[in-house]
């Protein structure tokens, strides 16, 4: 980055000269009137995502295992992170002069303090007391905002209580927090948050401490592509088997990211916005035209809702924040903010795009979470740049591959399509064997006409996270195209191969990605005693996809390509011929054809639905024939 952007970045990057908190970035008044329709779109969705908070709170003094909690409308249990929503309720309640949200915010405190506070300082994610304390520093940020911002609209006796119970919580985080004592989300986190609370509270050695950890974070960016790495356990520094590092896009862009961007412009630490934002630039290329992050190749994909991760805070603060710096950050802000009113339905956010069409309910923990950026960006609204979203997407205008080599994953476009090709092998841990998108699998495919046509899911649905995961409706089948093959009733698939490897190559108007995989078990053992390796080949020109399956090994069991395609339930589907299936979208017609008869899994009614990335679809599948080692599949939109 230029010197003289820096000069610029520092002008609106100025915090608190006079003041500890006077807003993260001091650029000048006069607010562009570009971003008032973007003012108007986070307004109403918080508003109406805090009035959706509170019809599901749970008001019953005589039981204090529950009373002030939010209820899930999907979980049986209570989300112990709750009390993350006492800052957008004291927003609304400031913003609206409306009691309810006072009493509301005062609620999932006291709930807090009766079930998940401990004595030194932490809180835990449920009422077990020997749960996961890594969370205090979630609650401490809300905590502090709420305090900092609207803190005056408290009466005095609670403000006090509220500023006691902060310091408690900074002090337990500024004792246990190192960059890496786990995931690199909570060690990043914890430099704005200690930064922050050392402000409120007047602490110079939470400060400290936060500047400290700020030098260490910048050696947790990839080699190449400068992504921000660390999610896995173990240890943050694991390598793959093929030099790769622990890299989520999800928890990336809605969590660490926002806190090192509001750090990095607050303090003016001009090195590390200057790795965020080669960082956020590479992070972006995964967002796809319509506002979501493609993060079917990330190794904590469990939680992929589409639009971002199921239990992190939102985008918004990191792209929004960084708009000045590249306009195409403030386009990624607000189209994921569309996105996720779009999935939203009776004032709560559900986990996907299709929860809705599908029946399946919503969780809470969606909501207080994401509630939380969108009160930030309001919070800073003077200081902050224009942002719009007349900057297109890189994916938007992408033709081509882009080949990530930190995470062997390539995107593709050619016309009005869009994919991802993973042979990302860096897993999350070591005790699970879920499998985001890999193995030379197609992760995502996308169409500008019709939207998402193919998701990855989980290999096998898992609940990785028991608390933080909403348990898989009716038959657990993956989403994910792949081969596969069943042997003496063991499931095996390229998915599982973690060795695989593609290259690529765009020629003649057609880009060609050859995937060289074989098919194994969830324990990586290969089949035997039929095909077990076989070239996968993606061909992409601007009329069509193509899926070529190869092999030059006898088949002697069933094996199959299959090709699940994102699809309403209500959407019409015509079987054309035995080898050809379209189905009818709003936008327009799909048509599947192949070499070979084309079924469709046995389901439970019409469509399948998994949990990730939230949608339902066809799952339709393609036999080898008799004698046969080549199969040809092709979809087309019309």
């Amino acid at each position: 980055m230029k010197r003289r952007n820096f000069i610029q970045l520092s002008t609106l990057a100025g915090v608190g000269l006079s003041l500890p908190m006077a807003g993260l970035l001091n650029a000048c008044e006069s607010h562009p009137e570009h971003s008032f329709e973007f003012k108007n779109l986070i307004s109403e969705l918080l508003k109406d995502w805090c009035d959706g908070m509170i019809k599901v709170q749970i008001n019953n003094p005589s039981n204090l295992e529950e009373h002030g909690a939010l209820g899930c409308p999907s979980c049986e249990h209570i989300h112990g992170r709750c009390m993350d929503a006492v800052y957008p309720f004291l927003y609304m309640a400031n913003i609206s002069g409306d009691k309810k949200y006072i009493e509301a915010a005062k609620l999932v405190m006291i709930w807090a303090e009766n079930n998940v506070s401990q004595n030194n300082g932490a809180w835990t994610v449920i009422k077990n007391p020997k749960s996961w304390k890594g969370i205090t520093i979630f609650g401490a940020i809300a905590l502090a905002e709420a305090l900092h911002y609207h803190g005056h609209v408290l009466d005095e006796e609670t403000r006090k209580a509220w500023t006691e119970r902060l310091e408690k919580a900074g002090q337990y985080v500024y004792e246990t927090f190192t960059i890496d004592f786990t995931n690199i989300n909570y060690g990043g986190t914890a430099i704005y948050g200690l930064d922050l609370i050392g402000d409120v509270l007047g602490n110079k050695g939470f400060k400290t401490k936060s500047k400290n950890l700020a030098e260490e974070v910048k050696l947790y960016f990839t080699a190449n592509e400068g992504l921000l790495f660390g999610e896995c356990k173990p240890e943050a520094n694991k390598l793959s088997k093929k030099g790769l590092r622990g890299v989520d896009l999800g928890y990336n862009v809605e969590e660490t990211l926002n806190s090192l961007v509001m750090y990095a412009l607050k303090e003016k630490d001009e090195e590390l916005l200057q790795i965020l934002t080669k960082s956020l630039n590479s992070h972006l290329e995964f967002m796809l035209p319509d506002g979501a992050w493609d993060n079917s190749w990330g190794n904590r994909m469990y939680k992929w809702s589409y639009w971002g991760s199921r239990t992190c805070d939102g985008s918004q603060p990191a792209f929004g924040m960084m708009a000045h710096i590249n306009p195409a950050f403030g386009t990624a802000a607000v189209k994921n903010t569309e996105l996720l009113q779009r999935c939203t339905a009776d004032g709560l956010i559900h986990g996907g795009p299709h929860y809705i069409s599908a029946g399946i309910p919503p969780c809470v923990h969606h909501t207080f979470a994401h509630a939380k950026p969108l009160a930030a960006m309001l919070d800073h609204w003077k200081h902050l740049p224009e942002i719009n979203k007349n900057k297109a997407l890189p994916r938007v205008t992408a033709d081509g591959i882009t080949h990530f080599k930190d995470l062997d994953v390539s995107l593709f476009a050619r016309g009005d399509w869009r994919g991802t090709v993973s042979a990302y092998d860096a897993e999350y841990h070591y005790k699970y064997d879920y499998r985001q998108a890999s193995g030379g699998a197609l992760g995502v495919l996308y169409h500008n006409k019709v939207g998402l046509l193919c998701a990855a899911s989980m290999a096998e649905y898992h609940m990785v996270e028991p608390y933080n995961q909403q348990i898989q409706p009716g038959k657990d089948i993956a989403l994910t195209p792949r081969i596969e093959t069943f042997k003496d009733n063991v499931w095996f698939t390229n998915l599982y191969d973690l060795p695989a490897t593609f290259t690529g190559k765009d020629e003649n108007g057609i880009i060609e990605l050859l995937a060289k995989v074989k098919l194994k078990n969830v324990n990586r053992e290969v089949v035997e005693e039929t095909a077990s390796q076989f070239d996968i080949i993606y061909n992409c020109s601007s009329d069509k996809m193509e899926i070529r399956v190869i092999t030059n090994q006898s088949i002697s069991e069933p094996t199959a390509f299959v090709l699940p395609i994102v699809s309403k339930s209500k959407e019409v589907i015509t079987h054309v011929f035995e080898n050809e299936i379209t189905i009818q979208k709003p936008e327009g017609k799909v048509t599947i054809k192949a070499t070979s008869p084309i079924k469709i899994k046995e389901i439970e009614g019409s469509r399948t639905f998994n949990m990730v990335p939230g949608v339902e679809a066809l799952p339709l599948e393609v036999y080898f024939e008799k004698d046969k080692k080549e199969l040809l599949l092709s979809v087309t939109v019309s």
